[in-house]
């Protein structure tokens, strides 16, 4: 609780990923993300990567706020724009394009 709004209120790009530890979706998504983060230190550089545990927090103001709609959803975040969104996605190209959006959003300068 409050740890996405204070990156978002210091200017942070935010990855946020809802997901459990049960969820196959969310560990395919998973070795996606770290393997695209070991391939490009730039990621781990600009972005704030948060993991929800939709368990835990599925119910939240804050999720449905986001009107997440279930666990293995990826969503970009900066200020109080939403950027994009990924759900039950596993394909590396496609989560590629929602972190290099993020990336983009973080190193753009105003």
């Amino acid at each position: 609780p409050g740890l996405v709004e204070k990156h978002l209120a210091a200017g942070d790009t935010v990855f946020l990923d809802f997901k459990t530890d049960w969820c196959t979706i969310c560990r395919a998504q998973e070795r996606v993300v770290n393997a695209l983060r070991s391939k490009n230190p730039a990621y781990n550089e600009n972005i704030v990567f948060i993991n929800v545990d939709y368990d835990e927090y599925g119910g939240s103001d804050f999720t449905r706020g986001l009107r997440i709609p279930r666990r293995s959803t990826l969503v970009v975040l900066k200020g109080e724009e939403e950027l994009g969104r990924i759900v039950a996605e596993t394909s590396s190209k496609t989560i590629q394009a929602l972190m290099d959006t993020a990336l983009e959003a973080a190193t753009a300068t105003s």
